[in-house]
Parts: C-alpha cells; sequence; structure tokens
C-alpha cells in the first residue's frame, strides 16, 4: 500500500475511527501522539511574545474613494506632504501614508481618512 491509498484510507474514516487507528497505532509501536507537556505549554507563550511585541504599525491607503479630494486633504494633513506628492500618494493606492508609528496614532490616521471615504489597513 503506498501513503498515497493510506493518505486516501484516512480521509475517508470519521472521528471514532480516526481515533481508534490512533489509539491502535500507539499500542502497536509503543509511541504517543500526544505533544509532550513542555512544548504544548511553551508555543502558546511564544506566540503571545510575538502578538505583546508588535509596537509599530504602518498605515497603508488602499482606496480614495468617492471624495479623492477630501481624502488628500487628510493626507496633506497627517504626512505634512507636499500637494503634487500627496496627489501621487493618492493616485498610486495603496500605499503607506505612514510607517513605524503607535497603534494609537495608526487607528487615528484610519478614523481620519474612513471618515472621508478613504479605505485603509493598518499593519
Amino acid at each position: 500500500m503506498t501513503r498515497e491509498e493510506i493518505i486516501a484510507a484516512v480521509e475517508q474514516m470519521n472521528v471514532l475511527e480516526l481515533a481508534e487507528l490512533v489509539k491502535a497505532i500507539e499500542e502497536k509501536f509503543g509511541v504517543s501522539a500526544a505533544m509532550p507537556v513542555g512544548v504544548a505549554a511553551a508555543a502558546p507563550a511564544a506566540a503571545a511574545a510575538e502578538v505583546e511585541e508588535k509596537s509599530e504599525f504602518d498605515v497603508i491607503l488602499t482606496s480614495a474613494g468617492e471624495k479623492k479630494i477630501q481624502v488628500l486633504k487628510v493626507i496633506r494633513e497627517i504626512t505634512g506632504l507636499g500637494l503634487k506628492e500627496a496627489k501621487d500618494l493618492v493616485d498610486n493606492a495603496p500605499k503607506p501614508v505612514k510607517e513605524g508609528i503607535k497603534k494609537e496614532e495608526a487607528e487615528e490616521i484610519k478614523k481620519k481618512i474612513e471618515a472621508e471615504g478613504g479605505a485603509v489597513q493598518v499593519k
């Protein structure tokens, strides 16, 4: 029997049959399918650390929407860009508006742009 045939057979099993198969394999070969406790505890802690470390965010203008001129004014206010530079940013969306800023500032910028009809993504 090939590996593909085994996988196809496993795909056809229901949850109860799979549980019985795992138990039979554990008994036959003297192994355990359970994750070691040390690894299980470390994984959520590592994931939480990654989330906590995120302190800088980028605000990306994805679309100027229907009110392009109003969005352009907000972009100029936020960035301090000249008219031509701000227009280029709006016309060539998706483009970053501000990068490496705190979450609060990113959310404030997002609110301002969305209030004028623009679409923004915070990364």
